[in-house]
Formats: structure tokens, C-alpha cells, sequence
């Protein structure tokens, strides 16, 4: 007799076969007056409940789309709302919320930017991306709350959402909980070229510590790593070769002395391409959605999940990546971390809007910070 709870079935098509128990349920943002205004529209500085869900259950599914409006041309007067706007998720009435990151970057993409790309977990569908849909399953024990947070200034946000769930009779032990994290440093601490040719400033020096690195994630408890995007502003002026990558991987895992046990060898490396790519590429667990112009120029944008090779810890996790070799450049870099684990989390924040704003395409800062 199956459990009436998460279960044992895993997602391939020759596990559809096998009967469950649970109950589906969807929260969206359908007109109850059956009208055709299926949107929530949320005002700037307002904070919109998109689901508040009793558990046992899990969602599975989250699907939304958001747009605003135009009042003088063609064009929106906050063209950052994918950084002004915040997803919020808390699970079990837990003091922190355990998902807190602006709307775009947390669907696969940064730099306020939308494009088509296809993975597992996380796509963003036509038209131009604006479709983003999120499978990774987050199960509860008691309940889930989704927020949508607006911090635009001047205008109103219109979000069109599903959030589909199941829901069980019990609640099983050995769960984690999904978190999400968005990080920035802008720029990275980097070292001046002075009179270093670009080999030696791009590709030689030594790093025998992993201080320095950027930080991706930076967890305690139990739990495991499922993946990052990794968002790159190359600032370099120069117009010699200027690839942004060679920077080493480095996960620490339960508090390990360097080095690490996974240490990688390079910023594409990680990301499963090669050869300094500049092509968009996206397959089911890493891509390239944002490959940056000739010459590596202006925004990058990576991802790579661990959806077959987790990275288990068991009571801490540091996951980090040099900024160049041996941190050597100073580019703008932001990132998505997400993973599962016990509660109660570490608590993190989510810098204020001013310091997530996504700078031009030309490099300048889209506003003073």
C-alpha cells in the first residue's frame, strides 16, 4: 500500500505509471469574477501573498509572468523590475525565509535581462523569455507562504502566476527544505594589471588558500548543494584578449581545510563548457544563456545544477569560485545559490535595491550606488 505522503516515485516517464495518494492544488492569479483580469497587480513598495498553503505538501510546479506598464512610450519607465522585484518563500512559519531573491535572477537569468533557455529545473519561455517556470520540488511540513515583494518606485507591477502543490495526510522526516540566495559583489576585489602583460595578468599567479574567492554559498546545517547561476559584468577597458574566466572552482565541505575537496580548474570548467566559450548554449543541467559581446564584453550569465551529482554536507558548506585567476580581475559578479537543507537555515538578508540595480550593457552603473 503506497504512503499517502511525499513518497518514494521519482519524475522519469516510466515512474508515471505508479498510482499516488496525494491531492493536487493550484494558488494563481485567476479573476474570481470571471472576468479576464487574471493578474495580481501589486503596487511599488507593496507586499503581494501569491500562496499561503497548509501541509503536508510539496509544490511542484511555479509558473508567472510580469510586465509594467508603459505610460510614455514604448518603453518601461523602471526597465530593472526583474531586480526591483523580490520572491519571497518561507517554510513551516520558520523567523527567516529560506528563498529571497530578485524575480529575474531567480527563474535563471541576471542582469535584469530575459532570453529563451530550456534546462531541468528552470526555463525561461517565449515570448523573449518572459515565460519563467520553476520545477524544483520544495516540500513542507506545516505550511508554505510565497510573497512577491515590489520595491519598483514609480509603477505598479502586473503578475500573472500559477503555484501548483500536492498535499499528503503525513509529513515525512527526511526532507530538506529548498533555499535560494542571491549574492552581488560589485566589483570583486581584484588586482591592478600594472605593467603584467595579459598573459601574465590573465593566466599566471598562484592561489593556495581560496581566500578571496566569490562566494556563492555559505550554509550550516545538513543538507545538500543542487546548484548556482553565476552572472559576470566583464569591466574591463582593455582591448587586448579579455576572457573573464580561469577562475578555479572551490567547494568546502563540514568545515575542510584547503584544499578543497572538489576543486575545480576553471570558470567554464565548472560550468561543463570549454575553450572560453562565447556561444549560448543551454542543456538540462548547464548552459550559457547571456554569452557577453566580442571579446567577452558586457553580460554573462551561466548556470550549473547538480541535479544528478548533489553536493552533500553535513553540517556546513561553502561554495566558491575565483574571480579570474587567483582573483585577479574585478568584474561585477551576482549569483543565485540553490540548495536544500534543515531548518532552522543561517539567516541571510538580500542587499538593499540601490545595491542590486544591474548596471548598462556598456558597464556604467544604471544608477549611482
Amino acid at each position: 500500500m503506497p504512503e499517502p505522503g511525499y513518497g518514494q516515485h521519482g519524475s522519469s516517464l516510466r515512474d508515471l505509471p505508479r498510482l499516488r495518494t496525494a491531492r493536487r492544488g493550484r494558488a494563481s492569479s485567476w479573476d474570481t469574477s470571471g472576468g479576464n483580469d487574471d493578474r495580481l497587480t501589486v503596487q511599488p513598495g507593496q507586499t503581494a501573498v501569491l500562496a499561503e498553503l497548509a501541509g503536508p505538501g510539496a509544490i511542484t510546479h511555479i509558473w508567472c509572468t510580469v510586465a509594467v506598464p508603459h505610460p510614455e512610450g514604448p518603453s518601461p519607465a523602471e526597465p530593472d523590475y526583474l531586480r526591483r522585484l523580490v520572491l519571497k518563500m518561507t517554510w513551516d512559519g520558520s523567523e527567516h525565509p529560506s528563498v529571497l531573491v530578485p524575480l529575474g535572477d531567480f527563474f535563471g537569468v541576471g542582469h535584469g535581462e530575459t532570453t529563451n533557455f530550456v534546462s531541468a529545473p528552470l526555463q525561461l519561455s517565449p515570448e523573449d523569455g518572459k515565460g519563467f517556470n520553476c520545477w524544483f520540488a520544495m516540500p513542507y511540513a506545516e505550511r508554505a507562504r510565497i510573497e512577491l515583494i515590489s520595491e519598483l518606485e514609480r509603477e505598479p507591477a502586473f503578475f500573472y502566476y500559477y503555484i501548483d502543490y500536492e498535499s499528503y495526510s503525513v509529513a515525512e522526516p527526511d526532507l530538506g527544505y529548498f533555499h535560494a540566495q542571491w549574492r552581488r559583489e560589485n566589483p570583486t576585489d581584484g588586482v591592478p594589471r600594472e605593467d603584467q602583460s595579459t598573459a601574465e595578468f590573465l593566466l599566471q599567479g598562484t592561489n593556495l588558500t581560496g581566500d578571496g574567492n566569490y562566494l556563492i554559498l555559505d550554509a550550516e546545517g545538513q543538507g545538500h548543494y543542487v546548484g548556482c547561476v553565476l552572472n559576470i559584468h566583464n569591466l574591463s577597458d582593455s582591448t587586448e584578449w579579455d576572457w573573464y574566466g580561469e577562475g578555479d572552482d572551490m567547494i568546502f565541505i563540514d568545515g575542510e581545510p584547503f584544499p578543497p575537496s572538489l576543486h575545480g580548474t576553471g570558470t567554464e570548467d565548472y560550468f561543463n563548457t570549454a575553450w572560453c566559450p562565447t556561444q549560448t548554449y543551454h542543456a538540462p543541467y548547464h548552459g550559457i544563456t547571456l554569452p557577453g559581446q566580442a571579446n567577452w564584453k558586457g553580460q554573462i550569465s551561466l548556470y550549473r545544477f547538480h541535479i544528478e551529482d548533489p553536493v552533500i554536507f553535513s553540517t556546513s558548506i561553502r561554495v566558491t569560485i575565483e574571480h579570474g585567476h587567483a582573483n585577479k580581475r574585478s568584474d561585477d559578479l551576482s549569483s543565485v545559490a540553490y540548495w536544500y537543507q534543515t531548518l532552522p537555515h543561517r539567516p541571510f538578508d538580500l542587499p538593499p535595491v540601490e545595491h542590486r540595480l544591474p548596471r548598462a550593457r556598456d558597464g556604467a552603473p544604471a544608477h549611482p550606488c
